[in-house]
């Protein structure tokens, strides 16, 4: 029988590696301004070859999980249904459990970046540069759909990354250019940038800001500000950051796996901001 309102439920983030995840406590404090008292939201260090088990394993009192990497294209077999927009890049970051158990996948990280990008007031813009194509990077275009009205210039090291994301642009209805990452200092002069690299990667390209920069999108948060960010700032740019997309991401999934809406996004920007001040 599933539990009633009062009963306690349970959600979680899994992935591998896990142990660095914001989510339970950007989750924990949605839940506390909620008076979601009886919910708990759990770490699990879980890969594509345990994911299978551990769904099984999961009773009524689960709500949602959070999936990060590397599940969350290995989770869509497993789910009874899949959201378009989780679809539409073959990603699926969020899987909510209905009361009559079926498994549904959505994917708040395209919806969140948008939402990030309105708070900082980019409703749309005329063109736009990806640095990267890794899996972020598809998500990253797929916000841009909704913001870019022209040409996506993505920066690239190899040609088959460069298919690959001219395959996304089709996909997405996204008008997609690719260049070498030799020339990736050209990106800084567009109206948006997003970073999807891994750490360290953009580094070398803060020399390169321009004088008068427009807006940065740096998906990552730890560590922060990175050397891109500080820079495009320190020229005056407007930056977004990866606690941005975290935070508004993590909004929409508890409001799908509580129910309530909206979510606390300011407790949870707080919450995030003192955990990471702390590491």
């Amino acid at each position: 029988m599933s539990p009633g309102a009062t009963a306690p439920r349970r959600a979680a983030v899994l992935g591998k590696p896990i142990a660095h995840s914001l989510s339970p406590v950007l989750h924990r404090a949605a839940y506390a301004e909620l008076g979601l008292h009886d919910w708990s939201y759990d770490r699990f260090e879980v890969d594509e070859a345990g994911l299978p088990g551990f769904l099984d394993g999961l009773g009524p009192e689960w709500a949602g999980l959070s999936l990060t990497m590397p599940l969350k294209r290995a989770v869509m077999p497993l789910l009874d249904e899949v959201s378009e927009t989780a679809a539409s890049v073959d990603a699926v970051n969020t899987v909510v459990f209905t009361e009559d158990g079926r498994k549904v996948g959505d994917n708040t990280d395209i919806p969140g970046m948008v939402a990030a990008l309105r708070e900082h007031g980019i409703e749309e813009v005329e063109s736009a540069a990806i640095l990267g194509a890794g899996a972020t990077a598809s998500s990253a275009l797929a916000a841009l759909s909704r913001v870019c009205a022209g040409e996506v210039v993505v920066y690239v090291r190899s040609a088959a990354r460069a298919a690959e994301m001219r395959e996304w642009g089709e996909r997405l209805d996204v008008r997609v250019r690719t260049a070498d990452w030799a020339d990736a200092a050209e990106a800084l002069r567009a109206p948006l940038v997003v970073a999807t690299t891994p750490a360290g990667t953009a580094d070398a390209l803060a020399t390169a800001v321009p004088e008068r920069p427009a807006t940065l999108f740096d998906v990552l948060y730890d560590p922060w500000p990175t050397e891109l960010a500080a820079r495009w700032s320190m020229f005056g740019g407007a930056v977004v950051g990866g606690l941005d997309l975290l935070v508004h991401q993590a909004v929409l999934q508890v409001e799908r796996m509580t129910g309530h809406a909206p979510a606390p996004l300011e407790a949870m920007r707080h919450a995030g901001e003192k955990a990471l001040a702390a590491r």
